[in-house]
């Protein structure tokens, strides 16, 4: 079974590495006749391995749940339709293929990290590769693994550690119990410290460093300190401080200076990254499905892939939007909108409630969605708009944000607001209206965890972080995060004036406002997800009504 495990991860990476050609640090050499005794020979094959990490292996994650978890339950962005409407609605059940998806992909994730944590160093060691190298590796194989532990404690609050998958399948012991948050929690820490100690300060564009395990580390802790009637929170609050500091400060990063740039393929690892998922054009599950998923038609796309005729932002979002907001264009579509870098070929793209036909005012080429908008982010238009990055099979060569400067920014400010809910610690301010600066906002003087929320609302749109930060709240104050999403105008729509002398279909005044049939009403038990159901009818260990144990770290 040992064999077989690998042989499958094996195949994986092969199949990432035929499909890598010219892809910064994914272009590697393909492997043939994979086994463990012709691999882990050298630095060049342990960095094919580590490669693997950065893509393929979150895609079934990436392509709907995570977008699906962190914007619409947020309340972030609309949509409705059967199994992903069911997030929007929180109606979903054990069985939604999406939330199957999720933890399944994290787990994937997490396997092909103890992969390279459990097999490499022995291997390579016995090759005379040096330790460095191998500390190296496993360093960035640990954030990874960090990262997804930390994801499936803010998802699902109890969860399975597994650490060695080999030697679980050989003492025959595959029904393991759920795992405290806590103990997720002191999993993910453990990796991720790791991973900042091992890592180096600077790397090929796109693999982990010391600084990016920092970073998730100091967003672990505040996670941690927002549960504020613990005995550690204010430990915790001042860890995200100094960790945050430390990476502003010291890793040579630095804002990108206009937002609309950070989702430009051409700006792919660009200064503000510290973690983001690595795509490319030329194949299904290696490219970023993002676009296909959001875009509003094949008008935009310049191909068949084009599924977000009806998927919009909600009335809630647009209200929490302040005027003369910078971000707002790059985030979503309003009439009038503008973008010269879509449909170049054609004097650019301009954003229309309803598109007909020039040719054929009948013919009706984009029609209006439920909230008179559109998505924009990580929408970059066809190939031709690209040069060639963007292909069919779902896959688009832009790159997908996991952490970025902003958001450790923003991690110092909350922080800094600790237990009492606000501040006007001066480095704070700072870092706060930097963020404001970028996007044409007064600047404040002083801060609330009140503010920093709204703040984070609107910068990280749509990069699947909604959630996470509700769940921050939550912890915070639960009555509070739950009055928030039960009084959010989430399913609020419009509908066309059939009066006579009603506006022009074009303009929002043409149309109707009207508010949700049934609002929506968010209960406590419905902060975390269940486990899917299939899982538990292999494992009742993972059950709803089965305990979870603290785990037994080495």
């Amino acid at each position: 079974m040992k064999n077989i495990i690998k042989y499958a991860l094996a195949i994986g990476f092969v199949a990432l590495f035929n499909s890598s050609c010219s892809k910064d640090f994914l272009e590697i050499e393909p492997v043939d006749k994979l086994t463990q005794d012709n691999f882990y020979q050298n630095e060049s094959q342990i960095k094919a391995a580590t490669a693997s990490l950065y893509g393929f292996p979150w895609f079934d994650f990436n392509d709907k749940f995570f977008w699906l978890a962190g914007d619409l339950l947020a309340g972030n962005m609309y949509y409705t339709f059967d199994q992903e409407g069911q997030f929007f609605f929180f109606s979903y059940g054990e069985g939604n293929a999406y939330l199957t998806s999720g933890w399944k992909g994290l787990y994937r994730v997490v396997s092909y990290a103890n992969s390279i944590i459990n097999d490499m160093p022995t291997i390579a060691a016995s090759k005379g590769v040096s330790q460095e190298v191998i500390d190296k590796a496993v360093g960035e194989a640990r954030f990874v693994r960090g990262t997804a532990y930390y994801m499936l404690a803010e998802y699902w609050g109890e969860a399975p550690i597994v650490e060695n998958a080999s030697e679980l399948v050989a003492a025959n012991n595959l029904r393991l119990p759920k795992n405290t948050r806590k103990s997720l929690y002191e999993m993910a820490r453990r990796d991720l410290s790791f991973a900042a100690e091992k890592l180096p300060a600077a790397d090929e564009p796109g693999r982990a460093t010391k600084w990016s395990a920092k970073a998730m580390l100091a967003k672990l802790h505040l996670t941690m300190a927002q549960n504020i009637g613990d005995s550690d929170s204010a430990a915790n609050f001042e860890a995200a401080k100094t960790l945050a500091a430390e990476v502003i400060e010291q890793s040579g990063l630095s804002l990108m200076s206009n937002y609309a740039d950070l989702f430009r393929i051409e700006n792919n690892n660009s200064s503000e990254s510290l973690f983001a998922l690595q795509w490319m054009e030329g194949g299904y599950a290696f490219g970023n499905s993002r676009q296909a998923n959001w875009a509003r038609s094949s008008y935009i796309t310049g191909n068949s892939e084009a599924w977000g005729g009806g998927k919009c932002m909600t009335l809630d979002f647009i209200n929490n939007v302040e005027a003369g907001d910078k971000r707002r264009q790059s985030i979503y579509m309003a009439p009038g909108d503008r973008y010269p870098e879509i449909r170049k070929n054609h004097g650019g793209y301009e954003y229309k409630i309803v598109l007909r036909d020039p040719a054929d005012p009948n013919i009706t080429l984009e029609g209006a969605t439920p909230v008179l908008n559109s998505l924009k982010k990580y929408v970059v238009g066809s190939a031709d708009d690209n040069g060639g990055k963007v292909s069919t099979g779902q896959a688009t060569a832009l790159n997908q944000y996991i952490i970025r400067l902003a958001d450790v920014y923003l991690i110092y400010a909350e922080a800094a607001c600790g237990a009492g809910g606000s501040t006007t610690d001066a480095k704070a301010l700072q870092y706060f209206n930097a963020i404001r600066s970028r996007a044409g906002l007064p600047l404040k003087s002083a801060i609330t965890f009140a503010d920093v929320f709204r703040e984070r609302r609107v910068e990280f749109a749509l990069e699947s972080m909604g959630w996470f930060d509700v769940k921050r709240w939550y912890y915070r104050d639960p009555a509070g995060a739950l009055a928030y999403l039960n009084g959010q105008q989430r399913d609020y729509t419009y509908y066309r004036d059939q009066s006579p002398n009603a506006a022009d279909e074009n303009l929002i005044a043409g149309y109707i406002q009207q508010g949700p049939v049934s609002p929506i009403t968010i209960a406590a038990a419905q902060m975390f997800m269940p486990v899917p159901a299939a899982e538990v009818v292999f494992n009742p260990l993972l059950g709803a009504g089965e305990p979870a144990v603290d785990y037994n770290f080495k």
